[in-house]
């Protein structure tokens, strides 16, 4: 029986560390925001600082422990970024996926193009071409979960949802490394396939002595995160269903889904913790919204998104230049810019929620719609996204904590781990919100 578990959050934007009690009950929480560095003579390009990061994983697991016993530490992270490391250490600085060929086909790896350093595949090739000294002297090369785990405890291994986000590394249908890894001869690079599940053992004398964790504490080998929130709600569902996965991103992935996917509109196929193929699609929503509603958004009520839609006030895309079903294009706002906060915000809510809406019909995902992530923390996008899907049942998890309560499911995978606590969130009744949407999709064109 496991006791409490450590999880660790790993994002683009924010770095989460969270303790959760045996009942999934978080009872110790500490976050910092997340900056890359920037290139320098020593490192020409922009760099994920994972010292900074090393800091705050020892500070916070102190506090945690520190308030409660932890028998685990399970670790969730984004899934542009991997390290290639030698026996001590980061054998090069890792590449922040916003720096900026040789690619496999959509076919063989489900992955599509996307902009900058986001295929993980890319950032490896142009450490080879560019650093090959660096290269040369590395052991390894982690994906970023697995990368703290290495720091953790000092066991290597490679993980199947990480391998098979959007990196052109993995064959998500045939369970194997892509042509792009063979043909580059990079497959010694990588260390054995483990569980996300999976205890690779206990965490180091050091990392012991210096959080206060006891030395018997066992690490995990840790998942992706959009599939770490995932892997919470495989515990006791059947497919179909879908998961909204909100954060810098938005994440939609169809458990069971059968849609055709169309690389062109940011549409590829994420794995599951458990190694399967999910039919899912994205843009970064979360990013554009904070671009129309600012970086402290106002609460929102119905009244307020009633009235951006009475004014005839549209957003439409894109507002970020990183993929996504209409990248390319320049966003802009049709109609007079609210002037207010609360119309701010309410204009960003109503545009994630319209572009929620197509990429669901572009991806025919199927079944309930469970919300989770940033967004899930106000009941406004939720609700209007109820009244975008009728005849959909959107739920919302009781607690916001996504991607860190996987992580902690995974601590109890197959030995009775309980799902995260949902409610069901009903819709707003905002009139003219149909002739609002049907005008928004003429004005993108759709």
């Amino acid at each position: 029986m496991v006791g409490c578990v450590a999880a660790l959050d790993v994002g683009k934007t924010n770095i989460k560390a969270l303790a959760f009690d045996s009942q999934g009950n978080i009872v110790a929480e500490r976050s910092r925001a997340n900056a890359p560095l920037p290139a320098t003579s020593i490192c020409p390009y922009l760099h994920l600082d994972t010292d900074g990061a090393w800091r705050f994983v020892v500070d916070a697991l102190r506090d945690l422990a520190a308030a409660v016993p932890i028998d685990v530490v399970s670790i969730s992270a984004h899934g542009a970024a991997g390290v290639l490391v030698d026996d001590v250490g980061d054998a090069l600085p890792p590449m922040d996926y916003e720096w900026a060929a040789v690619r496999p086909p959509f076919e063989e790896t489900l992955s599509p193009c996307v902009p900058r350093g986001l295929n993980l595949g890319r950032q490896l090739f142009h450490l080879h071409r560019h650093h090959p000294a660096g290269c040369a002297r590395a052991r390894a090369f982690l994906t970023y979960p697995q990368y703290w785990a290495w720091r953790l405890c000092g066991v290597m291994a490679s993980e199947t949802s990480s391998l098979g986000c959007h990196t052109d590394l993995w064959r998500p249908r045939e369970a194997d490394f892509s042509s792009l890894v063979d043909r580059l001869g990079w497959r010694r690079l990588f260390p054995p396939l483990r569980r996300a599940w999976e205890r690779l053992g206990p965490v180091k004398e050091e990392v012991a002595a210096a959080t206060g964790l006891k030395p018997g504490a066992l690490t995990l080998c840790g998942a992706h995160d959009n599939n770490a929130a995932l892997a919470a709600y495989l515990v006791d569902r059947v497919d179909p269903f879908t998961v909204i996965s909100t954060g810098t991103w938005v994440i939609i992935m169809a458990v069971g889904g059968q849609g055709k996917l169309d690389p062109s509109a940011d549409m590829l196929a994420n794995v599951d913790v458990r190694g399967r193929p999910v039919p899912s699609a994205r843009f970064m929503g979360g990013r554009e919204f904070a671009i129309l509603a600012g970086a402290d958004p106002a609460k929102v009520g119905e009244a307020d998104v009633a009235a951006v839609v009475a004014a005839n006030v549209f957003a439409l895309p894109s507002f970020s230049d990183q993929g996504g079903p209409f990248a390319g294009r320049a966003g802009r706002i049709e109609g007079p810019k609210p002037t207010t906060p609360e119309g701010r915000a309410a204009l960003a809510t109503l545009y994630a929620a319209l572009m929620t809406a197509h990429v669901l019909e572009r991806l025919q995902a199927p079944g309930e719609l469970i919300v989770e992530g940033g967004f899930a923390k106000t009941p406004a996008f939720a609700s209007v996204l109820a009244a975008l899907a009728p005849g959909r049942r959107v739920v919302v998890p009781a607690s916001p904590a996504g991607a860190a309560e996987g992580a902690a499911a995974l601590a109890h995978w197959g030995a009775g781990a309980a799902a995260p606590k949902t409610r069901v969130v009903g819709p707003w009744s905002v009139a003219g919100l149909n002739a609002y949407r049907a005008r928004w999709s003429a004005l993108v064109g759709v």
